[in-house]
């Protein structure tokens, strides 16, 4: 150790470059100038003068033009050879010189005076190393070769003046005993070899000497202004500090980081470049596989050799990391140690050449140097760690999109039979993109471990035993023991998780019926019982949260635990084996550092063992997927007889791929061509395609569905397709298209059919240069039986990738009846639709699709059961104006339809009728009249009866009518919700308008942290709660820190008696021996305590996170269910959904986690920072510095990490819809051969999501290396503040140890408390958005009358009288209802009729108060019924909607859930609903289930269960509004007969869509623009010239 110096010699002390000690031999040249060491060390730094003196100039004054002619984006473009090698070097270099200065310090420190030449030419050497890396980087980023002739020279010159110093050391003797010769030997080899690095640059590229240089290209990726992920093309320096993110991250502070700003991968980390990694492995594991079937061997093998040497290079750096961690330990207990001695002072014993030598061992006898090690190591620690993270975490988003991209293309080659059999569903392939592959992801990023732990856990233990003996054994057995319990609890919150998530699902289920059927709840005043069903699941739910708090509380507490523990054991053992035991604070504090490193790989065994378990599962079911059948298996060669004429010339053809699409830009074709589906023959011109002897089935093993299929479709006709159900006509077109496997026979082509899509470049004489040619089939234009669409606006299904014509387009929009539609959608045809836009209907969905099929530039279209969904009108308008008129007169193409419409069949050129999977019939209609009149008779008569239904329909209106008016009803929502949207933002702009910028208020907005959410969420833990969770976390920490403090003294205490005894200074042998007894029993009650608090902090938290999650949620539902209906009529559904089910399983599950989280690392922080203040007052100084640059770190990473996380989630969906949408659509897609374009989009979408995982990643990589580099800054403060301070003012060696042990703790929570600040920040958006919903206002459900003074009939006689009623939606908007006047006699029939937005529903849902009656009043029986408590007035009157409403469970349930009538009432309703022998029928009968929605029952009837439940009630007054607007005539008939009869007696109003149905009506209302138009019978109203009578005509 450095000896301890006094003040005043140090003072008085010479300084010279050469000494100016008495018997210096400094200044000698007897022996030549080169024997004088002196001379030697001042020649050294010639070299250094050089570089600095030539540099300094360019380096400021400017590189002048660059000398490349290629212009790039980014000046990261790395071309000179054997660029990491010389940053490598370079750093070594340095390492070295460091030491270089260190051992001349330590060394000059025994001399009288100075002896400047010691260190000062090491630290020329470390100024002109750095200027030499910098130099260098400039001349590389500019591309400026010629100014490499500098670096050159100082090579050259080092290496020469180093060999030099190491030849004279070896002629004087000194060897590799003094630690000054292996440095000169080391830094001579390493300007050797930096030297050889210069010249092999000059060689390769051919610069200085040479004439001319060979030329470069910079990567592609960098001409790429779009490539904005640098990390593979920096420099060494900035790979490690992730430097190159610095302007990415400031930048987010000033503007929001979007897709735009993130730009696009590099190629080498794009998903096509390893899906071909992926590929040629899997190809290559295939040839080895002696078996052909795969398996989840062969699948790791497949991952292995793609993508395992990433991972080999991740685990090395981890590996290295963990050994450097050891350090700390070590380092700690080597200066603690040194500190601690009293025997401290040496002597050199070697002094040559006039100054002295010391050995590495005497060198690291210092305290200081030891220091400055540990800060080196530290650096070199985190640096590695993070690289192997960074590794590890982008070879697994790299084999992600690899996977996703393989199960795409095996997604569009599927067999058809897969997914109709239910072998595969979209939920399962969802499955596997959604979570198998991020499964596989997290694998690889933890698989490191897998090899790291066993060495860091053997290294660790051995060390410990070292330090400890047989002791630490028992200690690190404690460790070991509760490591399988850990294990346990691990596996029980894994289960407790899933229990949560089935009742999640179930809560939701009922929390999504309850908001669906909101309206019909409020109107029967169900609110309670259905809020009543959910808080029950809600219980349930949180009885399995309370089993996972209670795993995560304990997994928590152990984590805390478990060292304490092992460390009293440990501790408690040692001085009971050992009379002598060494406690030193070297020993203890080492021993203290080594157990919190020993408990990490052990807490982190269970997640690596449940993520490979997990891994596992996937590979199987990865190996089950890819192994399915494909589509087309059995077309790798086709051998065919051609007709006489050719037949010599051509006996076998084999099939020839020809790709006819554009290619696209990753060029698929090279690297994954498709399997061959059908052949194509030349036909006469008259046949387009020809079925020959065709037996088709959908499974290999199942009898063929289509069986002797012999059929012709002729060319540029109309060919329709009739049958019964289930004859097999959709099959037949599947069939067509190769979608059914096929057992025998062939499917001709027409090679017509494929001159629109002839590959661009080959010619009409290469297409015609044989007589027949056998390829594959063009595109075909399929509009499918259920409509498919994509996640896109309404032109761009249409359009589907096709160039957009105008003139086209219009008439496809005409023919396909859509512009009434598109008129109502707020962007008009750029409106999104699909599961993320607007919602449409089945007719709105199935025209869409068959514009699509219409609008493609095909041959051939098939278009199956088109006019299913589709009323008679629109049938008719598309099969003249769409199919007859634009496909066959305009455009003559081939058209297959598949239609139950019989009345269309005079249009068909050519009809094939079906019956049981075979052809029945084929020809033209005349044909099938001649050849089998009994099934042409058939087909009259259905025709006539379906012309019969067409009168019907006409009478009764149009169902698209209907869609319509649902779609602009919802639209109305939309435009409601936006307006107050945009009106509350004006406000908000007109409030903010003073301060300045808006972006600049938003930004600030954005940097702030939601501390009003936070405050929200703590105080609703209660006043119990609250206080025990802030002093628990108080008192654990303060306890912990006295545990460590009184170890502190413990151990100071033991090694001052034991230096006394070794001086003789002890008086008695009392004194003479240290009785540990008192300190242990101390330090036992204080881990004790300690462990205890642990144990209750940890439930404290999870507690309070249960409470404060069963608060928000019983509050926000209670707040829905009693909200307004106009809340709900513009507020999206979505976004109400969204509260109960992402933001409460935040709530449930995330915050509680993070705040323990954030709680312990600030606290821990922030007692760091006080033990080592308090040992060491100086460090307060040097914080503040480092706590400036720490808050602008942090302030600019949660603002970046927060978009990065945002961005991350929100590209996750599109890539999930697109696998959905594909395997919906996957037919379609085949037919219309679009699978290169939906793949190049799902390259694109996987592309996205992975660049916005890879700046995540590197954002969260860039903050801890800057978080562990400040750590280890305050480890350095920490330990040269505390070694000075023990050296010249006594400060106990333990305290020492103390503040060393908390300084090296300091790194590493430093960066977990900004990541779970980062977290917090996200996960409060959750509060606060829960926090706006709990803002909203409710109805006034109490009433100015008590239901005492209501009579318990009331209404018993349904006298209505509506006087001077103004109605309104919303105080902000205009009247819909303007002074009406209305008076209804009990028992009355009146009908309510006006056209569209006249107010009907409006004076429907007054009677119940939906809406706002801001004048005038209602009066039933007498009285007033805004006087009357809500719940009871919506309670006695019933109402029959428009949209029929069932919920799921039994039929019971849905007529009666209030569980108030008999069963034989309940029967009675049904059989007034002519339900009763329907329900009878069913298993359980009134006790049958309903699925959700009432999907078990068709439309009308369940109206008519709607009808039975209004009767149920019994109530006096019944309104029905357009109650049978959705149902058929038939169902309607019965419903008005019930109404007539069985509501004989009550007053009944009907608002009337169709005039025809109030005919019968005692009085008759119409409304118009929101006022009482006529009032009268309806012979009154018919007699004159009303609008009731022009309404009546218009209809007829």
């Amino acid at each position: 150790m450095m000896p301890r110096h006094n003040a005043g010699p140090i003072i008085t002390m010479s300084l010279s470059f050469c000494g100016n000690d008495n018997d210096t031999a400094a200044y000698n040249v007897d022996s030549g100038v080169l024997n004088n060491g002196c001379f030697v060390d001042a020649l050294n730094v010639v070299p250094h003068v050089f570089l600095l003196f030539i540099t300094f100039p360019i380096l400021f004054i400017g590189w002048g033009s660059q000398s490349s002619k290629v212009h790039i984006h980014h000046s990261t473009w790395l071309h000179f050879p054997g660029h990491n090698l010389r940053w490598i070097l370079t750093f070594i270099l340095l390492f070295v010189l460091v030491c270089e200065i260190a051992e001349g310090i330590v060394s000059d420190g025994f001399t009288e005076t100075r002896h400047l030449h010691l260190y000062m030419p090491a630290g020329m050497g470390f100024m002109a190393a750095i200027t030499s890396i910098i130099y260098y980087h400039n001349i590389e980023t500019s591309n400026f070769p010629k100014l490499l002739l500098a670096l050159l020279v100082y090579w050259t010159l080092a290496f020469v003046t180093k060999t030099i110093k190491f030849a004279k050391f070896c002629e004087h003797g000194i060897g590799l005993s003094q630690l000054r010769f292996c440095i000169a030997a080391l830094l001579a080899i390493l300007y050797g070899m930096l030297l050889a690095v210069e010249v092999n640059v000059i060689r390769m590229r051919r610069y200085i000497f040479y004439k001319h240089s060979r030329e470069v290209k910079p990567p592609e990726d960098l001409q790429d202004l779009g490539v904005r992920f640098l990390q593979p093309f920096v420099n060494l320096l900035s790979k490690c500090t992730y430097w190159w993110m610095n302007r990415f991250i400031t930048t987010a502070h000033k503007r929001p980081i979007d897709i735009k700003a993130i730009g696009k991968l590099p190629f080498a980390m794009r998903a096509i470049t390893n899906y071909v990694l992926l590929k040629d492995a899997y190809e290559a594991q295939k040839k080895k596989a002696l078996v052909g079937l795969q398996d989840t061997k062969m699948i790791w093998r497949v991952l292995r050799q793609a993508f395992g040497r990433p991972i080999i290079l991740s685990s090395i750096f981890r590996i290295l990391a963990d050994l450097l961690g050891f350090a700390g330990p070590l380092c700690i207990s080597g200066i603690v140690h040194h500190l601690s001695d009293e025997h401290q002072a040496f002597h050199p014993q070697v002094k040559m050449l006039g100054v002295y030598f010391i050995s590495s061992q005497e060198f690291l006898s210092n305290a200081y140097v030891i220091a400055v090690l540990l800060f080196l190591a530290l650096l070199l620690q985190r640096t590695f760690l993070q690289a192997s993270y960074y590794v590890a975490i982008e070879t697994g988003i790299n084999l992600r999109g690899a996977i996703e991209t393989k199960i795409y293309n095996k997604i569009l080659r599927l067999s058809t039979s897969n997914m109709s059999m239910g072998e595969l569903t979209v939920g399962q392939i969802c499955n596997l993109v959604a979570i198998d592959t991020n499964q596989l992801m997290w694998f690889f990023f933890l698989s490191p471990n897998l090899w790291a732990m066993p060495v860091q856990i053997i290294v660790g233990v051995f060390l410990l035993y070292y330090l400890l003996g047989i002791s630490a054994l028992i200690g690190a057995t404690v460790i070991m023991l509760l490591a399988p319990v850990q294990y346990f609890v691990a596996t029980k919150f894994s289960h407790a998780q899933k229990s949560t998530l089935d009742y999640s699902n179930e809560r939701l289920r009922k929390t999504n019926e309850l908001l669906r059927g909101i309206k019909l709840l409020k109107l029967y005043a169900w609110e309670k019982i259905f809020h009543k069903s959910v808080e029950e699941t809600r219980h349930k739910e949180l009885t399995c949260l309370t089993s996972f708090a209670l795993y995560t509380s304990i997994s928590i507490f152990m984590n805390a635990a478990i060292p304490i523990a092992a460390v009293l054991t440990t501790f408690v053992v040692h001085t009971q084996l050992y009379e002598d035991a060494d406690l030193s604070p070297a020993v203890a504090f080492a021993s203290l550092s080594l157990f919190h490193i020993l408990v990490t790989p052990l807490f982190l065994l269970s997640s690596v063992v449940r993520s490979t378990v997990k891994a596992l599962v996937s590979v199987q079911k990865l190996s089950e997927f890819f192994s399915s059948e494909e589509i087309g298996e059995d077309h790798s060669r086709v051998v065919l007889q051609m007709n006489t004429e050719n037949s010599g010339k051509y006996q076998t053809i084999p099939l020839k791929v020809i790709n006819r699409k554009r290619p696209t830009k990753e060029g698929w074709q090279k690297f994954d061509p498709q399997p061959m589906q059908q052949i194509s023959v030349t036909e006469g011109d008259d046949v387009f395609i020809k079925v020959t002897n065709g037996f088709f089935t959908w499974t290999s093993d199942g009898a063929p569905t289509l069986s002797n299929i012999d059929i012709k479709i002729p060319y540029g006709q109309l060919t329709m397709i009739v049958g019964q159900v289930g004859c097999g006509k959709s099959s037949l077109l599947l069939a067509i298209l190769g979608e059914m496997q096929k057992y025998s026979g062939l499917v001709y082509w027409n090679r017509a059919s494929d001159a629109e899509t002839t590959e661009e470049g080959s010619s009409a004489e290469e297409d015609t240069s044989i007589d027949v040619e056998v390829r594959k089939r063009g595109s075909v234009a399929y509009a499918a039986q259920k409509p498919w669409l994509l996640n896109r606006t309404v032109e761009e299904n249409i359009t589907f990738g096709n160039p957009f014509n105008k003139q086209r387009y219009r008439a496809v929009i005409d023919a396909c009846s859509l512009q009434p539609d598109i008129d109502i959608l707020p962007q008009g045809d750029q409106t999104q639709i699909g599961e993320r836009g607007i919602i449409l209907s089945g007719g709105q969905r199935q025209r869409i699709s068959v514009a699509r099929s219409l609008y493609q530039q095909t041959n051939v279209v098939f278009l199956d059961d088109p006019f299913s969904a589709l009323d008679i009108h629109l049938g008719d308008h598309l099969m003249q104006d769409g199919i007859l008129k634009m496909l066959q007169e305009e455009e003559k193409r081939t058209v297959v339809l598949v239609t139950h419409k019989l009345q269309y069949l005079p249009h068909a050129d050519w009809i094939i009728a079906m019956k049981d999977g075979t052809i029945q019939r084929e020809g033209t209609l005349k044909d099938i009249q001649n050849s089998d009149p009994d099934l042409f008779e058939l087909w009259k008569t259905l025709m006539n009866r379906q012309d019969q239904e067409l009168e019907k329909e006409i009478v009764a209106g149009s169902k698209t009518a209907l869609e319509r008016k649902n779609l602009r009803r919802a639209m109305y929502s939309r435009e409601a919700l936006l307006k107050t949207l945009q009106e509350a933002e004006d406000e908000e702009d007109m409030a903010e308008g003073d301060d300045g910028d808006n972006l600049s208020l938003v930004l600030r907005e954005r940097a702030k942290m939601p501390w009003g959410a936070c405050g929200k969420y703590l105080s609703l833990a209660g006043c119990l709660l609250l206080p025990l969770l802030i002093l628990s976390q108080l008192f654990k920490h303060t306890v912990m820190v006295a545990i460590d403090y009184w170890l502190a003294k413990w151990t100071s205490d033991a090694i001052y008696v034991k230096n006394e005894v070794e001086k003789g200074n002890c008086s008695s042998t009392q004194d003479c021996y240290f009785n540990h007894s008192s300190y242990i029993i101390v330090f036992s009650i204080l881990c004790c305590l300690g462990i205890v608090l642990c144990l209750i902090t940890s439930i404290a938290v999870e507690w309070t996170g249960l409470k404060v999650t069963k608060e928000l949620h019983k509050s926000l539902l209670n707040k829905v269910i009693l909200a307004p209906m106009r809340f709900f009529e513009t507020t999206p559904l979505g976004n109400i959904l969204n509260r109960f089910s992402s933001d409460t399983n935040i709530i449930d599950q995330h915050i509680p986690a993070t705040l323990e989280c954030l709680s312990r690392s600030t606290l821990l922080c922030v007692s760091a920072l006080a033990v080592i203040s308090y040992v060491t007052p100086v460090f307060v100084i040097a914080l503040v510095p480092l706590a400036v640059v720490y808050y602008f770190i942090q302030k600019y990473f949660r603002v970046a990490s927060r978009d990065l996380q945002q961005l991350d989630d929100s590209t996750q969906l599109p890539l999930l819809s697109h696998f959905s949408e594909t395997v919906e659509g996957l037919t379609t897609i085949r037919a219309l051969r679009e699978e290169n374009r939906f793949r190049q989009k799902l390259l694109e979408l996987t592309d996205t999501n992975n660049i916005a995982s890879l700046f995540l990643t590197a954002a969260n990589r860039w903050l801890e290396v800057r978080m562990e580099y400040i750590g280890a800054c305050v480890v350095l403060i920490a330990a040269v503040a505390s070694i000075t301070n023990s050296l010249y003012y006594g400060l106990a060696s333990g305290l020492v140890g103390l503040g060393l042990t908390y300084a090296l703790m300091i790194s590493n929570y430093l960066n977990w408390m900004v990541r779970n600040l980062a977290d917090m920040e996200v996960q409060l958006g959750a509060v606060q958005r829960i926090n706006n919903l709990l803002k909203i206002e409710t109805e006034n459900y109490d009433g100015l009358i008590s239901p005492s003074q209501i009579p318990p009939n009331w209404p018993d006689e349904g006298e209505i009288k509506i006087q001077n009623l103004s109605v309104r939606y919303d105080s902000t908007l205009k009247p819909v209802l303007k002074n009406v006047n209305v008076h209804i006699s009990p028992g009355q029939k009146v009908g309510i009729c006006g056209r569209t937005g006249s107010g009907k529903s409006s004076f429907s849902l007054a009677f119940f108060r939906m809406v706002d009656m801001f004048e005038g009043r209602i009066l039933i029986d007498g009285i007033d019924i805004s006087k009357l408590p809500l719940s009871m007035l919506r309670s006695r009157l019933s109402i029959i909607l428009q949209d029929p409403v069932l919920f799921s469970g039994s039929i019971r349930f849905n007529l009666d859930p209030e569980k108030k009538c008999t069963d034989s009432i309940l029967w009675e309703s049904l059989e007034i609903a002519q339900l009763k022998h329907l329900v009878k029928a069913l298993p359980g009968g009134l006790d049958a289930t309903v699925t959700e929605g009432g999907e078990n029952f068709s439309l009308g009837q369940r109206q008519l269960f709607c009808l039975a439940r209004a009767f149920v009630r019994k109530s006096s007054v019944l309104i029905m509004d357009e109650a049978t607007a959705s149902i058929d005539m038939e169902t309607e008939n019965i419903l008005q007969k019930v109404v007539m009869t069985a509501f004989a007696d009550r007053t009944v109003v009907t608002i009337a869509h169709r005039v025809s149905l109030i005919l019968d009506a005692d009085q008759i209302v119409v409304l118009f623009e929101g006022t009482v138009a006529e009032n009268d019978s309806v012979s009154n109203l018919m007699s004159k010239d009303s609008k009731f009578a022009s309404l009546v005509k218009s209809k007829k």
